[in-house]
């Protein structure tokens, strides 16, 4: 990696009780989430350092957005924030533009800009904008009160246009947020495309068990590599990535069963464990991406990765069952309990065997720079969600501190 990044930011314009801008059939909340969930997979995938700062429709006010950026890889020089949005309020304007901090010159901008295009897009500009109160200060909060990271605001298109933006945004939503990874890989002089780096820099909360799993190799083998003698790495630390042959091979990994629930795709079962999508339908001979609720999938995980959840078991109907009482025992909904088995009423007959989700808790170490928005960011869940699971009333932790998940 000829130019480092210690992490990208994500950030999901608006949410929550604040939908951005509605017309044309399209919510600016809803489509900027759609917008970073597939940056966010795709530069997993690469095994480029990446968080989100809402991963569900969620309000986040612009102190606490401002909070979790700057919590996600700290206040440097080389932290990349892609602030996603859908322009409006110019029926005759078309195309993207991006807008970027006044610290900062205009080289990732334009590189987004130029890969946008590549995907049919009207290009309008890159530019700056001052805050008309104080010109020496950005207009924008995203800008203003990140500290010295290095933002961009990527406008895809007018929603309200008249023009073909609408149809295009609707259509090529995913085609501009792989032009966007296309002009990261640029500004950082990677190649497009490449599946993992040769290098990995240490971030805050990194274990040497979490890259060898990001990159699909064993510790032993990453740590051979860089030879090291125990398990112990520095934050900044530059490790070199192994081959993944000389790691786990396919037939090496055991599988995880998982049970489609209404709502899943590959995409988002893939990021709840950590693997690639490829890595699932290759794992179950997949030849596309359809899911059917109900369906059992093998999640490939490391030999000394314990299963974390999905597991299925069953339960056999008894006299006076229902399907609210079984939902309630089991701690799932009954619209849950309808889906996983079929069920088209909610009559049961005794002796009915249901196919009961059984979620096991997955056990988390707190590590130095972690906070509560960061370890729920990595396990795909919600800051709340992990609070209630372990009874928090106060969001300070302690390194070594278990954490259930």
């Amino acid at each position: 990696m000829k130019q480092g990044v210690r992490g990208i930011v994500i950030d999901p314009g608006h949410g929550g009780t604040d939908p951005g801008a509605i017309g044309n059939g399209i919510v600016e909340k809803d489509l900027s989430l759609k917008i970073s969930e597939y940056m966010y997979n795709r530069f997993r995938e690469l095994g480029i350092p990446v968080v989100m700062t809402r991963m569900t429709d969620e309000t986040v006010n612009p102190d606490e957005r401002v909070k979790r950026i700057l919590d996600a890889y700290g206040n440097y020089k080389d932290v990349i924030v892609i602030s996603n949005h859908i322009n409006s309020g110019n029926t005759k304007a078309d195309g993207a533009e991006v807008i970027y901090a006044l610290r900062n010159n205009n080289v990732l901008s334009e590189l987004i800009l130029e890969e946008i295009k590549k995907e049919g897009q009207n290009i309008r500009s890159s530019y700056q904008r001052r805050l008309p109160t104080d010109n020496s200060k950005d207009y924008y909060f995203i800008h203003r009160n990140t500290g010295v990271t290095q933002p961009v605001i990527v406008e895809y298109g007018f929603l309200d246009s008249t023009g073909d933006d609408p149809a295009q945004l609707k259509r090529n939503y995913e085609k501009y947020a792989e032009a966007v990874v296309r002009a990261v890989l640029r500004y950082l002089n990677l190649t497009p495309g490449t599946e993992t780096a040769t290098t990995y820099t240490v971030a805050s909360g990194d274990s040497l068990w979490s890259i060898a799993r990001k990159y699909n190799v064993t510790v032993d083998a990453l740590k051979a590599a860089n030879g090291l003698t125990s398990n112990i790495i520095n934050i900044g630390q530059v490790l070199k990535i192994p081959s993944s042959t000389t790691g786990e091979k396919p037939e090496d990994m055991i599988g995880v069963i998982y049970v489609v629930a209404p709502g899943d795709t590959l995409w988002k079962i893939a990021k709840l464990y950590g693997v690639t999508v490829d890595q699932i339908k290759k794992f179950n001979n997949l030849t596309n991406d359809n899911l059917s609720i109900g369906q059992e999938i093998k999640i490939p995980t490391a030999p000394s990765v314990p299963p974390t959840s999905g597991l299925v078991i069953t339960y056999t109907v008894k006299s006076g069952d229902t399907l609210y009482k079984i939902a309630n025992q089991y701690n799932i909904t009954v619209d849950q309990l309808i889906a996983y088995n079929n069920l088209t009423s909610d009559l049961l007959s005794i002796g009915q065997v249901l196919k009961i989700p059984k979620s096991t808790q997955t056990v988390y170490i707190v590590e130095p720079g972690d906070s509560l928005y960061k370890i729920a960011n990595k396990f795909g869940t919600t800051v709340d969600a992990i609070r209630k699971k372990n009874n928090l009333t106060t969001d300070i932790l302690s390194i070594g501190q278990k954490l259930y998940i």
